[in-house]
């Protein structure tokens, strides 16, 4: 067993990786192969159905400015992602960047719950391109399997998806067939779906009104809308008839929309210029998806008022509804070819990084090896592939996968917060060259800018040598160093971490007290301003630090401006989940931490790596 020290140390080891290095896998992958993949995993059947669902309910015409907003802060996510496909161009997106930076137990607890998000998010496409495919013949095949298989058990589906595990297992083979033929088809069907897109905005453009973006309380007054004989509310009208917050609690929708983006951030293996291509390529993703959600929601909203797309989600996608209320119901089937489009791109997206995240956890020896066997025609990590296919096809088949939706999410906002996290330790951290240890004098040589040094030895005092200069170092580097050493370092990790959790704090009353600071008592206001002046303080002492003099092809602006606000609308949102879907993701950590504490702790590189004697023979095996 290991004592608390070493296993403290376990938990935090680092992945050593060489950049230069060569890898099993097929670098075939362009920018333009990437920037296809990026958007057709993000912008999926929600094109067709988010903007109605947001304006009708949440935002009205404000839906516009919802998607900004989220995609603002989709845009902090995405260049803390590009950063580290910079640094770090390996397979497993956060789970390796983690990995390098913070270390092996929260490397895992992030990539065991990307394996969730992608899942589930795999079967919940799956199902929903089946209820789309259903919806067009009339409802004909739901009718026939809940006649003749019906299932009536508790959180299952009223009967097994056949198509969702045809739709799964078909998509599963075509990944193993190799990922230029995957990637290939991805692009054409992207195409198709942004192309409809073009259509709508286009042809919606001839049949917009103005009055919609100003309908008056008058208008509203004697009209009422009712949901399974539940009354919705439709609002005061005008641009923001459901005021600021309707507005913002849209934006934390529609920021579900942009998720996807992260599947570019998997192919750090099979990209031919990871490097250049993965930032490139998540920066114009996200900006074609946030002009195609501006687009369709603009027109969207000015063809028919929002508050009567709330009758037409009850039918299914209120976009084609939209053009029948301008008299063109023909566009309801050309909208339908870019649903099916976009579903087929979505259920790439979801499942593509999956083999992938597997495959790097796998090869790094903390869950089982069998899963990174590469095939040797295709290239591919066909193990990996197949078993996440077949575990995701059971799962449309069998499960309701919108109860477990939400799950999906938690997955997803912590990834973010570990590369936002992780950019900002890499940023202020000491390069590993920077120290020079001699350890037969049990000497450290600690570089303190400017050319001095500074020894310590064990027979020297720290507190005669390091009092002062550490208080200065923390007090806005009044030592005024120009690169990170050892001290310098530690208070940036301390910082990083002091905001971390006032952050959690800020969130956490936010939440609390309905998270509009406009309806506070003035004493929790002044608990969340004394919270926010703290927060300040560590951000500003943060940005004085030394920062690391490496450069890559791509760097976040704003530092750490950016990843901090990244941190925080990550936490807000995870803040804003059921208490059900926490539990739930309990009970999934309860099976990730299993594996890993029987298996992986024990069986890791890295534990390899640090146990060998010098002069022995060490290969990192692979199966």
């Amino acid at each position: 067993m290991y004592p608390g020290r070493h296993f403290v140390r376990a938990l935090l080891r680092r992945k050593r990786i060489d950049v230069s290095s060569d890898t099993n896998l097929n670098r075939c992958l362009t920018t333009f192969d990437l920037t296809a993949l990026g958007i057709g995993s993000t912008l999926g059947l929600g094109i067709y159905v988010l903007a109605g669902e947001v304006a009708s309910r949440t935002s009205g015409p404000a839906v516009t400015i919802s998607f900004f907003i989220a995609a603002v802060a989709s845009i902090f996510a995405g260049l803390c992602y590009a950063e580290f496909g910079a640094r770090v161009p390996k397979a497993g997106s956060a789970y390796i960047y983690s990995y390098v930076t913070v270390g092996e137990f929260m490397a895992f607890v992030i990539g065991w719950n990307l394996v969730l998000e992608y899942v589930i998010g795999t079967a919940s496409v799956a199902r929903g391109y089946s209820h789309y495919i259903n919806s067009l013949v009339d409802g004909s095949i739901q009718s026939f399997m809940r006649q003749h298989m019906p299932m009536d058990v508790p959180g299952l589906s009223s009967y097994p998806d056949f198509l969702a595990l045809g739709i799964t297992i078909t998509l599963t083979l075509m990944l193993t067939v190799g990922v230029k033929e995957s990637t290939r088809f991805n692009s054409i069907f992207t195409g198709i779906n942004l192309l409809v897109v073009i259509f709508v905005v286009i042809a919606g453009s001839f049949h917009i009104d103005w009055h919609n973006w100003n309908i008056t309380q008058s208008e509203l007054d004697n009209y009422t809308i009712s949901i399974n004989s539940t009354e919705v509310d439709v609002g005061t009208g005008g641009f923001f008839p459901f005021g600021f917050s309707g507005m913002m609690s849209g934006a934390a929708t529609c920021f579900y929309g942009f998720i996807g983006f992260d599947v570019i951030a998997s192919t750090g293996e099979e990209a031919k210029n990871p490097q250049k291509s993965i930032p490139i390529s998540i920066v114009l993703s996200l900006l074609f998806v946030f002009l195609a959600y501006f687009g369709v929601s603009g027109v969207q909203t000015l063809m028919m008022p929002y508050y009567l797309q709330t009758e037409t989600i009850t039918k299914g996608a209120p976009l084609p509804y939209v053009f029948e209320h301008v008299g063109w119901p023909l566009a309801k089937w050309i909208i339908s070819v870019g649903a099916l489009t976009g579903l087929s791109t979505s259920l790439l997206g979801a499942m593509f990084p999956l083999p992938r995240v597997l495959y790097s956890m796998a090869t790094d020896g903390v869950i089982f090896r069998f899963l990174a066997k590469i095939n040797k025609r295709t290239k591919t990590p066909i193990v990996a592939t197949i078993i996440s296919g077949v575990f995701a096809g059971g799962m449309a088949t069998v499960f309701d996968v919108k109860e477990l939706a939400d799950m999906m999410s938690i997955g997803t906002l912590l990834a973010y917060t570990l590369v936002a996290i992780s950019v900002l330790i890499l940023r202020f951290s000491l390069e590993p060259d920077h120290v020079d240890l001699d350890l037969e004098n049990n000497t450290e040589f600690q570089p303190l800018g400017g050319g001095e040094e500074i020894e310590r030895t064990k027979s020297s005092n720290p507190k005669d040598v390091s009092l002062e200069y550490v208080f200065k170092q923390i007090l806005y580097n009044r030592n005024k160093l120009e690169e990170p050493n050892s001290l310098s370092s530690q208070v940036a990790t301390s910082l990083i971490v002091a905001i971390t959790f006032l952050l959690i704090l800020l969130v956490t009353v936010l939440v609390w007290f309905e998270t509009n600071l406009l309806n506070l008592e003035p004493f929790p206001l002044s608990i969340v301003s004394l919270i926010f002046i703290m927060i300040c303080n560590a951000i500003f002492s943060l940005e004085s630090q030394p920062r690391s003099l490496k450069k890559v092809s791509f760097e976040v602006p704003l530092v750490p401006y950016v990843p901090v606000l990244s941190m925080f609308v990550n936490f807000y949102l995870m803040f804003k989940l059921s208490y059900t879907t926490w539990i739930r993701f309990a009970v999934w950590m309860f099976f990730g931490l299993a594996i890993y504490f029987t298996y992986g702790i024990w069986n890791s590189n890295e534990r390899r790596r640090d146990s060998k004697t010098p002069g022995s023979a060490y290969r990192i095996e692979q199966d």
